[in-house]
């Protein structure tokens, strides 16, 4: 796997591109207006959209109905030297429609434990949890 970054203005705007070539804008926060997500944000992003993918694909094979799936991603972070990289995350899927409890739990726990790889890769120094509001209600993720 291959991304291309180029620079587009005098400060810190960057286009990136991977194989999809599909451009994705990434900023430096500290100067407003900032014109694309920054690279932590960029990390935040992939977890859940990782996350998210699996477990659509999951419970679309289950037959199970999905109208709305939203989701928050939350990161805290720690000083390390001069860095401040993530210590945890936490996503909270948030999902409405036909969907069995247990379906929608396996499917999470599937996701963050076995098929997302940006949670794999990010595992050894970042603790990642999770919870599940399913049509409003907070369900019970054991293990989480």
């Amino acid at each position: 796997m291959k991304v291309t970054l180029n620079r587009i203005n005098d400060n810190y705007l960057f286009e990136a591109k991977g194989a999809s070539g599909v451009p994705v804008l990434i900023d430096n926060k500290t100067d407003e207006p900032s014109k694309g997500a920054s690279p932590m944000e960029l990390l935040l992003m992939g977890v859940g959209g990782c996350s998210a993918i699996d477990v659509v694909s999951i419970l679309k094979k289950q037959r199970q109905e999905i109208t709305s799936y939203k989701m928050e991603v939350e990161g805290q972070r720690k000083e390390v030297r001069e860095a401040k990289p993530f210590e945890a995350i936490h996503v909270t899927l948030h999902l409405e429609g036909k969907i069995d409890e247990a379906k929608a739990v396996r499917a999470a726990k599937l996701s963050f434990e076995k098929y997302c790889s940006v949670s794999i890769t990010m595992e050894a120094s970042v603790k990642i949890t999770y919870s599940i509001e399913l049509n409003g209600k907070s369900l019970d993720v054991i293990g989480v």
